[in-house]
């Protein structure tokens, strides 16, 4: 099931755009350390301090690191390959653009690290709905769907929401919201409240529904609620809160040999049962972050450039990305979305570890299509190598001419 090219949207005009940081082209030199620019050969002894300031990788994570919870074995290779594990002895940056959510960034990070058998660090790291907290000023009171217990709740909490409600907390004051959910099984740290006349001001869903009935039901209720206050119901239909989804994807790479409905497919019943509820006379406001949308992959790019300056005192934006993913219609999309728009350039590469199936002819096309996360890796080092030596000759070149032509001038 593929996403249309017309889901790729922005962000709604209460969002303030996620702008890239201005910076000036880098340097030619594949790496450089504190005290030379050059770059070691191929054989030479490895310096772990040199790093590649020209280019550097971001990765999608389910099928493409990690499938089903576990790694998959080419990517502790490129792991090492990154940390300069590779035949130049060079440090490559890098970062993690993953559509997944539901806990701390923190421990999304120590989950991969020792998945992953490198430390991964927050600073390198953003989920779904990691561009969340930049709204959390926005709205005083918030439903906040999806994930384990209390977990979602937890993170937005974390994030700055101030006052975070759950389909929990719902049907907990009103029984009857929910016929069909089991009572015993919910459970939170928060005590029963009193939600006569509560306001939601927005509905978020950080990450995948647990229980979606439940949370399909609650959901419509407030779309089809009078601003968003529990119990009533509106005579048009178009005065429901916004519903902000962390990501749009139909389907992920899970433990299963076939993909896995995600999030994009709620949203998807969500939007269609809402429709036939209302008879097509109502509205809904939805909008998605996450992969394919570009504000994400420009809050990655301002990560990114933190991260690089944080760890190697790297000042200028890196001339390529290679984006690394497995999914047509979020990962190559969103990369290719990207490219198109931004300064530097993102190439995109497409795995057959995850989504896409081998033999399939992709909705968005790639720059390239490699079996695994480690021949994507060698191939975007082998890329900026023979960039770089173009690169050498063409200076040569032109030394050459400046020199024939200064013989040529008279004296």
């Amino acid at each position: 099931m593929a996403l249309q090219p017309e889901q790729v949207e922005a962000l709604p005009a209460d969002v303030e755009p996620i702008v890239s940081s201005d910076s000036a082209p880098s340097s030619p030199e594949l790496a450089s350390t504190p005290s030379e620019g050059s770059v070691p050969t191929p054989g030479s002894p490895i310096v772990p301090i040199s790093v590649a300031d020209s280019f550097a990788f971001a990765f999608d994570i389910d099928g493409v690191l990690v499938r089903g919870g576990k790694p998959i074995p080419e990517a502790i290779e490129a792991m090492k390959v990154l940390n300069g594990g590779n035949e130049y002895g060079i440090q490559i940056p890098h970062i993690f653009l993953t559509n997944g959510g539901g806990k701390f960034e923190e421990e999304r990070c120590q989950d991969l690290s020792k998945q992953l058998e490198r430390p991964i660090q927050p600073g390198q790291f953003i989920c779904g709905h990691t561009p969340m907290r930049e709204m959390a000023s926005r709205y005083e009171t918030v439903l906040i769907v999806g994930g384990e217990g209390e977990k979602c709740k937890q993170v937005a909490e974390g994030y700055g929401f101030k006052t975070v409600l759950t389909p929990g907390d719902i049907i907990r004051h009103d029984a009857a919201t929910t016929p069909f959910r089991q009572l015993e099984v919910i459970t939170s740290s928060s005590p029963t409240r009193d939600l006569t006349g509560v306001t939601v001001d927005a509905v978020f869903v950080f990450a995948d529904s647990r229980d979606w009935g439940s949370d399909i039901q609650i959901m419509l209720d407030l779309a089809m609620s009078v601003g968003g206050r529990l119990g009533t119901r509106s005579e048009t239909f178009t005065e429901g809160p916004p519903f902000y989804f962390s990501h749009n994807d139909v389907v992920w790479s899970a433990a299963h040999e076939h993909v896995r409905i995600g999030m994009g497919a709620l949203r998807r019943m969500f939007e269609v049962t809402f429709e036939d509820i209302t008879h097509g006379t109502g509205k809904l406001r939805t909008h998605a972050f996450g992969k394919p949308q570009v504000s994400t992959f420009e809050f990655a790019s301002r990560l990114m450039s933190q991260w690089r300056y944080d760890q190697h005192g790297l000042t200028e934006a890196p001339k390529t990305v290679y984006f690394i993913g497995d999914t047509p219609e979020s990962d190559i999309c969103g990369a290719n979305a990207v490219d198109a728009k931004a300064d530097n350039e993102w190439f995109s590469i497409l795995v057959k570890t995850g989504v896409y199936q081998d033999g399939t002819e992709p909705a968005y096309k790639p720059r390239a299509t490699v079996n695994d996360v480690l021949e994507a890796v060698n191939l975007g080092i082998q890329r900026e190598m023979r960039k770089k030596v173009a690169s050498g000759l063409k200076e040569k070149v032109l030394d050459g001419e400046a020199e024939l032509a200064g013989g040529m001038l008279p004296a």
